[in-house]
């Protein structure tokens, strides 16, 4: 790359020497002179040449710096929404393991209420097998007493036959003794019975308790459960409504700029439509004079402007270019490219000391960041002026001074167009 720019400058001193000596050369022919004149060609090429070079350097350097904060920011904007998706990750992964635990505790209380159910069932059928045991030994005892009875009776009935009946009262006295053995018996296991349902009777409170508690612990889990459900259904809610608000904010920014190339090529038809409609008029004037020239020389006796007044017409006329006729073209493209926003940012630095403050109100009317403002600007003075207009580098951005002028007359020429769309309305 060196060498290429070492020759194009050796060509362009070649090439300006030998232009500048032979135009030098052709009226005197005074070789002397024509060797100095083309020596100090050269000279003054050379001193451009390095001049543009170092202003195109500090041009790349300009655009390097707004690269690189154009990239510092995105790269700020992509590991904030990084580490708000991964503590939204880790919100729901949370809240999954709770769900999880909830989930196992609801199964435990499930698995003790059924194994709860399970032995109320048992002990309520033991219990049913017992009273049924109780009533046939209560009905065998009734048995027992009528059979004493008719015993008793068949006694007294057979007093008169005992000494016939010794043998057979022998052996009614061994089963009586039999009958006493096992009446006894039969008390002891009534009195078990009887125990045995006691205990039953004061254990059943207790289980109903431990019931009770069981089924208030399994409704405070089920309402947790639909709390932490009610929390997830929120959270997605929210991260949906973020996502919908951040697909409407895009929808709103492409609106716009539809909206503002719109009104910039409605702008621009409008004022070639005035451009036509001024050269109409000046032809129009241009007629009148020669229409009040004419009746001037038929009837000189009349007063000036009685005919038409034409000088009034271009005294307005003149009013309304005087500011458009001293900007130069290039700043003319400028203004029309440049949308009303920007127009005043660059009102808020020429006319505050600190304008950081209204610059970032403007951004964030227009949904945009100041430095994309102050970007924007000088891309487009690059395009049509072919410099920057705005300061970058200093920490309160500042117009050149060899622009801020023309940055004047520009703004002046805006307002005066403000208020005469405003007097039209």
């Amino acid at each position: 790359m060196r060498p290429v720019i070492v020759s194009n400058r050796f060509i362009l001193g070649i090439v300006a020497f030998s232009v500048s000596f032979g135009l030098s050369l052709v009226p005197t022919w005074n070789f002397r002179q024509a060797f100095f004149t083309g020596v100090i060609t050269v000279v003054a090429t050379y001193t451009a040449a390095l001049f543009v070079d170092k202003r195109r350097r500090n041009f790349e350097l300009l655009l390097l710096s707004s690269f690189r904060k154009r990239i510092q920011e995105t790269e700020g904007l992509k590991s904030r929404l990084a580490r708000e998706i991964e503590q939204l990750e880790i919100h729901r992964s949370l809240l999954y393991t709770e769900t999880k635990q909830l989930q196992n505790q609801i199964l435990e209380c499930r698995n003790q209420r059924d194994s709860l159910h399970r032995d109320l069932g048992v002990f309520a059928s033991q219990r049913k097998q017992i009273e049924s045991e109780v009533n046939s030994l209560k009905n065998a005892i009734t048995i027992l007493e009528q059979n004493q009875v008719e015993l008793n009776n068949t006694l007294s009935t057979l007093a008169a036959e005992k000494r016939r009946l010794e043998v057979h009262c022998h052996s009614q006295l061994a089963e009586i003794t039999q009958l006493q053995t096992q009446i006894s018996d039969l008390q002891q296991e009534k009195q078990e019975i009887e125990n045995s349902l006691t205990l039953l009777g004061r254990i059943k409170p207790q289980l109903e308790e431990k019931l009770y508690e069981l089924r208030i612990t399994i409704q405070d889990l089920e309402t947790e459960k639909e709390k932490q459900n009610k929390i997830l259904i929120e959270t997605s809610n929210e991260k949906e409504a973020i996502a919908a608000n951040i697909n409407y904010l895009e929808t709103q920014k492409t609106e716009r700029h539809t909206e503002l190339e719109q009104l910039q090529n409605e702008i621009l038809l409008l004022q070639q439509e005035r451009d036509i409609l001024q050269n109409q008029v000046w032809e129009l004037l241009q007629q009148v004079e020669t229409f009040n020239q004419e009746n001037i020389a038929v009837n000189p006796e009349a007063p000036e402007g009685e005919f038409f007044p034409f000088s009034d017409i271009l005294e307005n006329l003149d009013n309304e270019n005087n500011t458009d006729k001293t900007l130069p073209e290039e700043w003319h493209t400028f203004f029309r490219q440049l949308p009303n926003h920007e127009i005043q940012v660059l009102k808020s630095i020429v006319e505050q000391d600190n304008p950081k403050q209204s610059i970032k109100k403007i951004a964030e009317a227009n949904i945009t960041m100041p430095n994309l403002l102050i970007d924007s600007i000088n891309e487009r003075a690059n395009d049509t002026i072919g410099e920057l207009i705005i300061e970058t580098e200093l920490e309160v951005p500042r117009i050149y001074a060899e622009h801020i002028l023309n940055v004047r007359k520009m703004i002046a020429f805006h307002e005066n167009l403000i208020a005469k769309q405003a007097s039209s309305n």
